[in-house]
Order: structure tokens, then sequence, then C-alpha cells
């Protein structure tokens, strides 16, 4: 028998258990990995609570997360990309791979770059193919700048060093505990509250050219608010204030890509995009991962390790 995260109904961290199952066994394109670690992300909080039922239902009893890295243990008949002890990451489209096991199509895998670790490749597919996303949707080109709010997350910090990387000079909205790895980054920092507006055009008085909002809670409308043209703002979260403003939406189901994904770790292996690691935990410490993540206060992506021992509790930034 091996570990699968698994919840009977919507609700709170207190409905997440781990469970005993069968080891899956593959069909023809599909392919078996055993996880080494696999990241966890707010949306999967949202599914969890029920928040967005109307939009992906879930079906009871649910399993749990789409990031993941591990080794290649079986495969189905008609693969032929990958093979046995393969050391790959990917994503699972059915809420498995907070799991031992987990089954994907072939073409949702791509493999670890050597000198990439495995507790960042397990935590890269939403954050850095969401980054992607957003990144592309407002196409900045060298000289412009680029706000990116909740600019410290897991998909804000990628988000920033990917639009650096294409040459934008980029103000990082973030708590003041966050300014100094936004500057060694290449962003510059600004903190959230009181007269952001105003904060904002000080640093850029020139005016602003894009904005990514990975935080909701008004961003959208503070970048119209700026000036910028709702065709260059992309949000991941405010889906209302973006059918309001006319802002795009663009995210990880733009960009759920085998190739993107590559390019992206990649990018994380060879140093040219900083990955932070906020905390490792055990796959049994699930819910006390859920809780931290849930208070929207760390720095880049928090990793369950399957080889953690179950006692092992958080393992602190890396």
């Amino acid at each position: 028998m091996t570990r699968a995260v698994h919840f009977d109904q919507y609700g709170d961290v207190d409905v997440l258990r781990i469970e005993n199952v069968e080891r899956p066994q593959p069909a023809a394109d599909q392919v078996l990995v055993e996880v080494v670690a696999a990241g966890i992300n707010p949306g999967e909080i949202a599914i969890r609570s029920g928040l967005l039922h109307e939009r992906w239902p879930a079906t009871f009893p649910s399993g749990e997360g789409s990031d993941f890295a591990g080794r290649v243990v079986e495969v189905g008949g008609s693969v032929t990309e990958f093979a046995i002890d393969d050391e790959v990451l990917g994503w699972s489209d059915w809420r498995s791979s907070h799991a031992d096991y987990v089954l994907v199509p072939a073409d949702h895998l791509t493999r670890k770059p050597l000198a990439l670790d495995w507790i960042r490749a397990g935590g890269l597919f939403v954050a850095g193919v969401t980054a992607y996303a957003t990144v592309r949707a407002v196409q900045p080109t060298a000289g412009e700048v680029v706000v990116v709010s909740g600019a410290a997350g897991g998909v804000g910090s990628l988000a920033v060093q990917l639009a650096r990387n294409a040459g934008a000079t980029v103000i990082g909205i973030a708590s003041e505990n966050n300014a100094a790895w936004l500057r060694s980054v290449g962003a510059i920092p600004v903190a959230y509250g009181d007269d952001l507006a105003e904060r904002l055009r000080k640093v850029v008085p020139s005016g602003i050219d894009a904005f990514i909002d990975t935080y909701g809670n008004g961003y959208v409308d503070l970048a119209v608010e700026l000036g910028v043209d709702p065709s260059r703002i992309d949000t991941i979260i405010d889906y209302p204030a973006a059918q309001r403003t006319g802002a795009k939406v663009e995210g990880s189901s733009t960009a759920s890509d085998a190739e993107i994904l590559a390019f992206v770790a990649e990018e994380v292996a060879w140093g040219r995009v900083v990955l932070p690691i906020a905390a490792v935990y055990p796959l049994e410490a699930v819910r006390e991962a859920y809780t931290e993540l849930a208070a929207r206060h760390t720095r880049g992506k928090i990793v369950l390790s399957m080889e953690l021992a179950p006692d092992a509790g958080r393992q602190p930034a890396a």
C-alpha cells in the first residue's frame, strides 16, 4: 500500500487525511512516477474549501495536488518518450500529486535538469507556468516598467524575474521584510499599504507600462487608476475586476505545456531565475503546510517531501 492525501467534503485543513491506497497502474499512454517532492498552491485551498465549486467542482473522495517531481517506475505500452528511472517533473490534472505515486499522461512530463534539486523541481509547475503566462500576457519589452503585486509569493517571485529577464524595469509590491530579496533579484521593492498609488507614482513618475496581479484585493483597479491599459494588466485571481475593466486573466491554464515547463526548469536550474523555498514539510504534515500557505506571508514555495520522516516537522527555507 502507498500513501495519498484525500478529502471527502469541502472544508478547512481538518478535512485532509492521509490514506493507504493501492499503487496505481498505468494505461497505455500513461507514466507512473514515484513522487519525491510536490508543491502546494493557493488554488488548491480554494478548491478544497469549495470556493471554486462552480468552476472546478470536486468529486469525492478527492485527491489533491498538481506539482510534482520524481522517478519513473513504470510506463504504458505506447509510451516511448520516457523510461524507468528517468528523473522528471510535471503536473497532474486530476488532483493526485500529493501521494507516493502519481499517474499522468506522458505529455505532462519533462526531464528534470541535473542541476535542479528535487524540492524546487517538485514545486515548480504551477508557479512556473503561471508566472510565464502572466509575463507573456503583458508582453514587457526592454525599457518598459512592469509592476508585480504579491511579488515575493510563489508566482510573483518568478514573474518578477521573468519580466526582468525580458529587459523591463520591475517594481515588486510586497512586505518590507521582502525588500532585500527583491533587490537581490533586480527588482525595485515598494511596500504595500496606505498611499500605494502615490508612492508608485513617485518611484516611476514617467508611468507604468504593464501590471501583473498575483494577489487580488484591488490591484487591478489600482493599475487602472495608475493609467495602465487594461490590455496590459493580467490578474490570476481577481476575475470580477478583470471582467469589469477588460484586464486579462491568463494563468496556468494557458501555459500548461511541457515545453514551457522545461524552459522554466532550465532557467531555475542554471540560476537565471531563483525559486525561493519558504518551507518543506513531510507528507504527514500536509495540514500544517496548508495552514502556513493560507496566511499568505510566505516567500516563494512551500513543498511536501515524500522522503522526509513522518515526524520531521517543518524544515526551514532552503
